[in-house]
């Protein structure tokens, strides 16, 4: 490599652009900003990390500044003023802080992400049938049906929500899990489902509107008025069986401020004995990632939009981040094998389709911080 020519000096930016915008691994964009000064300025010039994180998240659009905490500031030598420099380092910043983000939101483990029930749009026996039971992994409790059950109408139409509070605010959920409840002391065993469930995310207007109104579970719960939704999935039609029914989101959610609300759309069953539609729930689990600790969010009201920190020593703590496995040097054999591979995507863009194989790019953990010489 010493005496070889960067191909990249001779393509002009929006080319080089359209190249590096193919990679859609955290780990690759690092890689090629450890192959040369030249290749590491302009992936943080240009922000392609955050670029990559948007493309995953577009709920990170609503980024209005990003924030280290117990990061040991250094400064380096620059060749013009200090406006600059300070640019410099708020794009570096950006550059590793949403590098680990997405890293972490692909390698973090997987897990159930709900924390508590916050309350229910109605409840038909309040506690015994708390939302509180959604919860509970047991179908019986104490001799007794495990459940959570809206109020009877006489309108099938008519809707319930469940709300719950996720383990962290900085949540990557995957799917949602849902089991209807099936009445096994009732004639005919009914399940009492609801015709399609649809998924809200988002966080609190105001620190106090959680813990006032909504955690009274026996009551109803407007969450609308006092909630901003960052998501709102499609609708999934619900089956009327007596299962842990999955609902996979088309990809991964970023759920910014930790509140879940389940829209339960429609009622299919009827209670014999007072002619009345019911909606009833046995189980709920949230399936995701938790990126807290090590992510947080502060929340920038009434604008909505919020300021994203990364704490570096809890990330190292909780995960091997994106540094630790940054050797201090990159085999020759190594980058001659990513450039060759850079190389077939450019003869792709400029139109000399040829024949290759597949890339060697083998997810390898071995990116280094080589400079050229």
């Amino acid at each position: 490599m010493g005496s070889s020519m960067d191909f990249f000096k001779w393509l002009d930016p929006d080319m080089s652009m359209k190249i590096l915008m193919c990679l859609d691994d955290p780990s690759d964009l690092v890689r090629v900003s450890s192959v040369s000064r030249f290749w590491r300025h302009f992936v943080i010039v240009n922000g392609l990390c955050k670029q990559l994180c948007l493309r995953m998240f577009p709920q990170l659009s609503r980024v209005a500044s990003v924030v280290e905490l117990n990061k040991h500031e250094t400064k380096e030598n620059a060749e013009v003023g200090s406006s600059y420099l300070m640019e410099w380092e708020a794009l570096q910043r950006d550059h590793r802080v949403y590098a680990y983000l997405a890293r972490a939101s692909i390698s973090s483990t997987i897990g159930d992400c709900i924390s508590e029930a916050y309350g229910a749009s109605s409840t038909d026996n309040y506690p015994e049938e708390s939302i509180d039971n959604t919860l509970e992994p047991r179908d019986i409790v104490a001799q007794r049906a495990s459940y959570w059950s809206s109020k009877g109408q006489s309108n099938p139409d008519l809707s319930e929500t469940l709300l719950y509070k996720l383990v962290y605010d900085f949540c990557v959920i995957n799917e949602i899990k849902i089991q209807p409840f099936q009445a096994f002391f009732q004639m005919g065993y009914p399940i009492y489902s609801a015709k399609s469930v649809r998924f809200k995310m988002g966080h609190p207007k105001t620190s106090t509107d959680v813990k006032g109104d909504l955690m009274c579970k026996s009551s109803h719960v407007s969450a609308d008025d006092q909630f901003i939704w960052t998501y709102t999935s499609q609708e999934y039609p619900m089956a009327q069986e007596n299962h842990l029914q999955k609902f996979k989101l088309p990809e991964p959610v970023l759920c910014i401020g930790g509140v879940l609300q389940i829209q339960l759309l429609g009622r299919v069953q009827k209670q014999e004995m007072d002619g009345l539609f019911y909606i009833c729930v046995s189980h709920v689990q949230v399936v995701g990632q938790s990126l807290s600790p090590a992510f947080g969010v502060e929340i920038l009201k009434p604008s909505g939009k919020f300021v994203l920190k990364n704490d570096r020593l809890l990330h190292c703590l909780t995960q091997s981040s994106l540094s630790d496995k940054e050797p201090n040097a990159v085999s020759a054999d190594y980058l001659q094998r990513r450039v060759r591979d850079l190389q077939h995507i450019v003869n792709f863009f400029q139109g000399n389709l040829e024949v290759m194989g597949p890339l060697e790019w083998d997810g390898e953990e071995d990116e280094g911080d080589f400079e050229e010489e």
